[in-house]
């Protein structure tokens, strides 16, 4: 993934109202006080998983909701509880007028691209998708990407140096690309720390030169991420890192439960401010900002100046990071904080690889 384009925008979306298909509408009425986004409407069609899913999609809304108090938009969403309702759901939105349309997940790609192309003026915005060139007639349509390996691949090192095992794990939800460039990068991360240590830490659940690895097959079913992560721990892993939305709160669960003083790694979120009930299992987590992205998406539309294209967040423009250590901040050694803050700046000049391939 290469920051270049347009770096100009986010994404889109909020909340709900009226009914439509897909599961609950909900609506935030805007914020008072003569501020510039006043009678306007940003809108957010969920994937599966839910608007409160301490992930992807919560973290999307955040940024709808902080233009609702910021800019004085009102903030709707819709929930899809099944793929078939992506295209209704967006249909909905446009039926009422929303001024900017944020759809939240790699797997509305085709839904939001036939939308956009039969309403080339309806601005749009996309978590987890960038289109080719061409692809969308009107350039009405922001692509809000991350090059999280950046990030995971600071994770990965930090897993591969807190380990007592010898053995991390991580798994996906579905075999996407939004979901494998975490796995690449935790993958990449390890990898580095054995080069730079001379250890030979293993990572299951993800075989980067097959590209393929352990998926439970949906963002919803914590029953199988349970299930998977129990596995793991029975192989001698000791630290996991789901990528697979509320799926992984099936992780926590099987943490809670090992007698053992096994961690894991959350995405997109910092799960201690997410989910602080588990914090105290959570080493760190892989952010992605898309609360930010989404805001300054909405912020565009607010002020007359949104353009489509593609929005990379990096390491550099901090649009992807990791979280605290919190609770294990006096269990990770001060050498490998120092480390990992090296490589966070060699990722940013250049000097460092993250690309899992550099590490085959």
């Amino acid at each position: 993934m290469k920051p270049t384009l347009r770096i100009l925008a986010f994404a889109l979306a909020l909340a709900l109202v009226g009914a439509a298909c897909g599961g609950a509408a909900e609506e935030q009425p805007p914020a008072e006080g003569g501020l510039p986004g006043e009678g306007m409407k940003a809108c957010q069609v969920t994937d599966v998983g839910g608007i409160d899913d301490k992930s992807f999609n919560a973290t999307a809304w955040a940024g709808v909701q902080r233009a609702r108090s910021e800019l004085g938009v009102e903030a709707k969403f819709l929930e899809s509880q099944t793929q078939d309702d992506y295209a209704p759901n967006i249909q909905a939105f446009l039926d009422e007028g929303c001024d900017i349309i944020i759809t939240v997940g790699f797997l509305l790609g085709d839904a939001t691209k036939e939308a956009a192309n039969a309403n080339p003026d309806q601005p749009f915005a996309i978590v987890d998708f960038a289109y080719g060139e061409g692809e969308i007639e009107n350039d009405n349509v922001l692509g809000l990407t991350f090059a999280t390996d950046q990030a995971a691949f600071l994770a990965g090192y930090l897993a591969a140096g807190m380990t007592k095992t010898g053995k991390v794990a991580t798994y996906g939800g579905i075999n996407i690309p939004p979901v494998t460039i975490f796995m690449n990068g935790f993958w990449a991360g390890v990898q580095k720390y054995n080069e730079d240590n001379g250890t030979s830490v293993e990572v299951l659940g993800w075989d980067a030169a097959k590209q393929d690895g352990t998926f439970t097959g949906d963002f919803e079913d914590q029953t199988k991420g349970r299930q998977v992560t129990e596995d793991f721990l029975a192989e001698g892993a000791d630290i996991v890192l789901p990528v697979a939305g509320p799926v992984g709160f099936g992780t926590t669960a099987a943490l809670q439960d090992s007698p053992q003083d096994d961690m894991a790694i959350w995405v997109d979120t910092d799960g201690c401010i997410s989910a602080s009930e588990f914090c105290p299992l959570f080493l760190t987590s892989v952010m992605k900002n898309m609360d930010v992205a989404v805001f300054e998406a909405i912020k565009q539309v607010v002020e007359g100046t949104f353009e489509g294209g593609v929005y990379v967040g990096t390491l550099e423009n901090n649009g992807v990071g990791i979280a605290p250590y919190h609770e294990f901040e006096d269990d990770v050694p001060q050498e490998l904080k120092d480390r990992i803050e090296e490589l966070r700046q060699g990722i940013i000049d250049g000097s460092v690889s993250a690309d899992h391939n550099d590490y085959l």
